[in-house]
């Protein structure tokens, strides 16, 4: 409903609660003649309640035309507003799937892993560290190399033979790498142990201070024994692999090329998971986010519902992201001598930390999408260490209600390189299929 209608609407409501006002106030009135405290109550009363309605008719509407107050605005306008108008939350407000997962309400540092990782020891977090550092200088060295290189081409070939062959060199040493999925876990969690709900937090989750997590979700029967594996069908896929931000790119994607943006990289995540699991994918490269980001989840809801209709073999929906990093920060490491980039599980909890569950936004798989992340977590922390960062809690639904076994992975960031983000592939899908093929 446009602002216009709603403004229109609620001066409509505003007149006749006028008018029924002032049918109370007359019968006050006369009933007062006969009873004069009653009647001086609900004339009170009416008089109150016409007030309330002059002043609702004419503030809402003035409100609504600045563009403010929405069902999650915490100014002290948003929150008078939905003091005063409890039925305009539900009536006019416009339901939000999702907002943008890149703006976060958490510390950047709160989504990585520390010192006092159980899976990670110091030199691995030294050595990321070390790699993030030298990002920058190497960015720098970039630019000065592409500044000398524009006017010849040949520029390099001429001044600088050695650097030349060493990059071929290394070129072809990367052409000789092919992944090796791990064979066994490098760290392996003790269950036995007691895992309360605080340590189950702190080595697994980064809530956003938009929302929480209610402890009736969080323990290992609820997370890690729930079993997430799939039957595979061979009538249609078994596995849906799509994009609400298929814009995303990286620091060296070719403009207008989508291979070299998050839906390569999608497409990349389908052939391994086809060719090397045996899994049925299906790559939906809708753009839904083409006319505006912010409307991205609402408009992607209604074409994913028709695919998974149309292909109800399907069990597993996975929304493919990259993330959003402060320049001179990046998500990388090295892993089998290759670059590759690390990533992020996220999910949306249908709950916001000042007002409680969202009503309509209701999730009937959330605990289900909990555990599938969950045992995704477990499974990158035991085989590859450091790969992942902390699984990503937001206060929406970012349409993960669609399947239990939904997934929401951002790969990367827009700092990453288009090889290191494709490199991640591998790792990603072997821990896909450890975690459908029930080997948790």
């Amino acid at each position: 409903m446009s602002g216009k209608w709603k403004r229109k609407a609620l001066l409509t409501a505003g007149i006749i609660i006028l008018v029924l006002g002032l049918l109370i106030q007359g019968t006050a009135r006369k009933n007062g003649k006969e009873k004069s405290t009653g009647g001086r109550i609900m004339e009170g009363l009416a008089e109150a309640a016409m007030e309330r309605a002059l002043a609702d008719s004419c503030l809402l509407p003035f409100f609504l035309e600045q563009g403010q107050g929405t069902l999650e605005d915490d100014s002290p306008a948003g929150k008078a507003v939905e003091e005063m108008f409890p039925l305009y939350t539900y009536t006019f407000h416009e339901v939000q799937e999702g907002e943008d997962e890149d703006q976060k309400n958490i510390d950047e540092e709160n989504l990585d892993y520390g010192e006092g990782a159980l899976h990670i020891d110091s030199d691995l977090i030294a050595r990321m560290q070390q790699e993030n550092d030298g990002y920058q200088e190497n960015m720098d060295q970039a630019e000065i190399s592409e500044e000398n290189d524009q006017e010849n081409t040949d520029k390099e070939e001429d001044t600088d033979t050695g650097s030349q062959g060493e990059s071929q060199q290394d070129d072809g040493m990367d052409g000789e790498k092919a992944f090796e999925p791990a064979a066994f876990p490098a760290y392996s969690y003790d269950w036995s142990e007691k895992w309360d709900y605080e340590k189950l937090v702190s080595n697994f989750y980064a809530i956003d201070g938009t929302t929480g997590l209610d402890s009736s979700y969080v323990g290992l029967d609820q997370l890690l024994y729930q079993d997430m594996a799939i039957t595979r069908s061979p009538e249609g896929p078994d596995i849906l692999i799509y994009h609400t931000h298929s814009l995303e790119d990286f620091a060296d994607s070719v403009p207008g090329d989508p291979s070299t943006t998050i839906v390569g990289a999608g497409e990349r995540l389908t052939e391994i998971l086809q060719d090397t699991y045996g899994f049925s994918v299906m790559h939906d490269m809708g753009g839904y986010d083409v006319e505006a980001r912010d409307e991205a989840y609402n408009k992607s809801l209604p074409a994913i519902e028709q695919i998974l209709a149309e292909n109800p073999t399907i069990q597993v929906v996975i929304d493919l992201h990259r993330d959003e990093m402060k320049e001179g920060k990046k998500l990388v490491m090295e892993l089998d001598g290759r670059p590759t980039a690390r990533f992020m599980l996220f999910n949306g909890m249908s709950y916001l930390r000042n007002k409680g569950k969202i009503a309509y936004l209701e999730n009937p798989y959330l605990q289900e999408n909990l555990a599938f992340s969950f045992q995704m977590q477990v499974a990158a922390n035991e085989y590859y260490p450091g790969l992942a960062r902390k699984i990503y809690l937001k206060a929406y639904r970012y349409n993960l209600h669609l399947c239990p076994k939904s997934l929401l992975v951002e790969l990367g960031a827009q700092t990453n390189t288009v090889e290191e983000i494709m490199n991640a592939c591998d790792p990603l899908a072997h821990i896909i299929s450890i975690v459908l093929n029930g080997q948790m």
